[in-house]
């Protein structure tokens, strides 16, 4: 006792433990060796037999054995594109169809050899083609519908449908960092949007050399859509551009009966006479100064402003006017002269193609031919001349003294006023949505 007494008083805890553990083994045990019911060999045995009715899974698997669905997919047309290479790329395999759009007189030239064109197609889980469209624009009020589809007995028919293209309203801004390109690159716009922008703030903005990193701009631009698909871009309608803390306006407005123009938000005309530039886009690589002649190697005076371009980019008439020589002239190579009237007039060098005749009428950036080496030229580039009464003059500084085109009628004001609050909410609607992303 003496001893138990003793283990108790210096080993509690392990008496407890070894007195818990017997505890849980004998009522496992007990567990164990319980009966809770007869023995399962002495219960009697009965056999039972029921009709079943079975499930109507048949029925179904067969139903959907027979069910077809159909996959879409778009694709843009390549120049090097056959009809199999573009039916592969959409996700299609199908000889007859592939056969039927090389050989038909309405899809083969609508599909074929018209890089850029958007195609969409609808096809079996079985990649055999069901319908293919394609959308194009005719002019800035219309689109065609080329249009080919299987027929019941497995061939295939086309035809084309005319339909109005319908405008919509989109709108954009940036931050220049490096370029305006660059910019609006970033924010999605497109090319031909920057090419306006250029243009309507071009008599306030030396865009070639006086943008600076920080400068914003915000634009709000018409999108020509065909079944809901942006087919065009269209007109700038409203635009913002921040130069230097300079803020620019401007939107257009079409008086009833007039032309329309751009304007700032006080209804003065942007409009001018000519453009600042004869290329949509480029960089200046030797202005209206002195300089070292590439070719000469002396220094002389350079009466032009040449602009670096690839080979083949378009050259437009800065203003209208008529030409009053198309060919080659010396070391000018190829050569297009407009005489604007009022003693001005243009000239255009170094051109790869000639797009006009003498004696023809050109509106205000129409294309007149295109970027070239010809004549004394290390490269190709344009050479753009700018005359009055005969001498050449500094054709950016003529583009910035120039005088509006037109001016608002005192009619037209209650509505042009209406217009420019509309407008101004839109701008700052843009305008703020590029505040936030530079913000993040």
């Amino acid at each position: 006792m003496s001893r138990v007494a003793h283990v108790l008083e210096h080993h509690p805890r392990q008496v407890t433990a070894a007195v818990a553990a017997m505890l849980l083994t004998a009522g496992g045990g007990a567990y164990a060796v319980a009966s809770l019911g007869p023995d399962p060999s002495l219960l009697p045995v009965r056999e039972i037999l029921e009709n079943v009715q079975p499930l109507p899974l048949a029925e179904q698997s067969e139903a959907l054995d027979a069910h077809r669905f159909s996959l879409f997919n778009a694709e843009a047309v390549r120049s090097s594109d056959t009809a199999e290479t573009l039916l592969a790329r959409l996700g299609v395999n199908d000889p007859v169809a592939a056969s039927f759009l090389r050989h038909d007189p309405l899809a083969r030239p609508q599909l074929l050899g018209t890089p850029g064109r958007l195609v969409n197609a609808e096809f079996t889980d079985g990649r055999n083609l069901l319908r293919l469209t394609v959308r194009w624009a005719m002019d800035n009020a219309s689109f065609r519908r080329l249009v080919v589809e299987r027929q019941a007995d497995g061939s295939f028919a086309s035809r084309i449908e005319a339909a109005p293209l319908v405008a919509s309203l989109r709108i954009g801004s940036g931050s220049v960092r490096s370029s305006l390109f660059a910019a609006v690159d970033e924010a999605g716009i497109p090319d031909a949007v920057t090419t306006q922008l250029v243009d309507i703030f071009s008599g306030d903005i030396d865009f070639h050399r006086n943008l600076r990193a920080g400068d914003r701009f915000a634009v709000v631009y018409e999108t020509l859509e065909a079944d809901g698909e942006p087919l065009r871009t269209g007109r700038v309608v409203s635009a913002q551009f921040v130069n230097g803390g300079r803020t620019l306006e401007a939107l257009w407005f079409e008086e009833q009966g007039q032309r329309g123009g751009y304007y700032d938000f006080q209804g003065h005309s942007l409009q001018r006479a000519f453009l600042a530039s004869p290329m949509e886009v480029s960089r200046v690589t030797s202005g209206f100064a002195m300089r070292m002649h590439p070719i000469h190697n002396t220094w002389r005076a350079h009466k032009g402003v040449d602009y670096g371009a690839p080979s083949g980019a378009p050259v437009r008439s800065i203003g209208e006017g008529s030409v009053d020589f198309a060919g080659t002239m010396s070391g000018y190579g190829n050569v297009v002269e407009i005489d604007h009237g009022k003693g001005a007039s243009t000239l255009y060098a170094h051109l790869s193609r000639i797009d006009v005749r003498k004696g023809q009428r050109v509106e205000r950036g129409q294309r007149i031919g295109a970027v070239g080496a010809t004549g004394w030229a290390t490269g190709p580039h344009l050479h753009f001349e700018f005359k009055e009464n005969g001498q050449q003059r500094d054709p950016l500084e003529v583009a910035r003294r120039q005088a509006p085109a037109t001016e608002l009628t005192a009619q037209s004001r209650t509505q042009f006023t209406r217009v420019a609050q509309s407008m101004r909410t839109q701008l700052a609607v843009a305008a703020s949505a590029n505040m936030v992303a530079s913000a993040r």
